[in-house]
């Protein structure tokens, strides 16, 4: 993997966004990336392997009640497939009562939580601790970032100036399958600021989200409200939820979802989290 630019044809922004992001990679001896499979930790994971070389780069995964059992699975295989030296580590975010309290902070402790974990790990690596924030996240509310940063995490893909844009177009020219990865957040996400966090709760939407993939829908939340479930897929495929519908209803049912609701505005990414703020500042 070493060989990772000169067997690619790079070309306009993607040559740019190489040139820089290699070059910000290289201002380090040895990197713990955070690797959690989406597109922008991925191309960090496997970019940071192919400049530094795989002993010096290790991939860790953060393993708690709140990461998809699909995209668990999903970062072994790519590991695998890329020849990353992988680890995957236990965080314990869930024992903070201010993480299940679920407030608009959550995704503080979340942070403060890996850091935690991977602390250690980097210490005993003599490495830094590397996210994959880009350009865009700095427009998002993302209190998570500001716990990694507090604890020394360096941000690569920002440093480097690309954007989520950048981000798929470089993974796109590198070969990257997770070029296109649809963004997904942690489970946490899917339960509303206020209502506790619990691992009832997470493996519940959890077994939601795997069973409307086996539906065949791609871009999705299950967003949970007690004993209803509010369903938000990417706007292509709603006409295949008004025609899957009774199967969606039953395989949400089998879950234990009274009710089931499909939201006609579609995917909408950090909604909960922007209702809740809208709600804070009328208050």
């Amino acid at each position: 993997m070493t060989t990772i630019w000169q067997d690619h044809e790079l070309s306009g922004e993607d040559a740019v966004s190489s040139s820089r992001l290699q070059e910000e990679l290289r201002k380090h001896d040895r990197l713990v990336v955070a690797f959690s499979g989406g597109a922008d930790s991925a191309l960090l994971a496997y970019a940071a392997t192919a400049v530094l070389g795989t002993d010096q780069v290790l991939c860790a995964t953060a393993i708690s009640p709140s990461l998809a059992e699909d995209d668990r699975r999903e970062t072994e295989v790519l590991a695998t497939e890329w020849g990353l030296r992988y680890h995957p580590v236990n965080t314990d975010e869930l024992e903070n009562p201010d993480y299940q309290a679920n407030g608009l902070d959550r995704c503080y402790f979340c942070k403060a939580a890996l850091m935690d974990a991977l602390g250690p790990i980097a210490a005993s690596e003599s490495a830094s601790i590397a996210l994959g924030v880009n350009v865009d996240d700095l427009g998002d509310y993302r209190p998570g970032q500001a716990a990694a940063r507090e604890a020394g995490a360096i941000f690569p893909l920002l440093d480097a100036g690309l954007t989520k844009v950048a981000v798929r177009s470089l993974s796109r020219a590198l070969g990257l399958r997770t070029w296109d990865k649809p963004a997904n957040a942690c489970l946490s996400s899917r339960i509303p600021q206020g209502t506790p966090v619990t691992i009832g709760l997470l493996s519940k939407v959890d077994r939601a989200e795997q069973r409307l993939r086996q539906i065949g829908f791609r871009e999705l939340r299950v967003r949970h409200y007690g004993d209803t479930c509010r369903v938000e897929l990417a706007d292509d495929e709603l006409s295949h939820a008004l025609e899957s519908r009774a199967e969606i209803v039953e395989q949400l049912r089998a879950v234990g979802y009274r009710y089931v609701t499909l939201d006609l505005e579609g995917l909408r990414s950090g909604n909960l989290v922007r209702t809740a703020l809208d709600a804070a500042r009328r208050d």
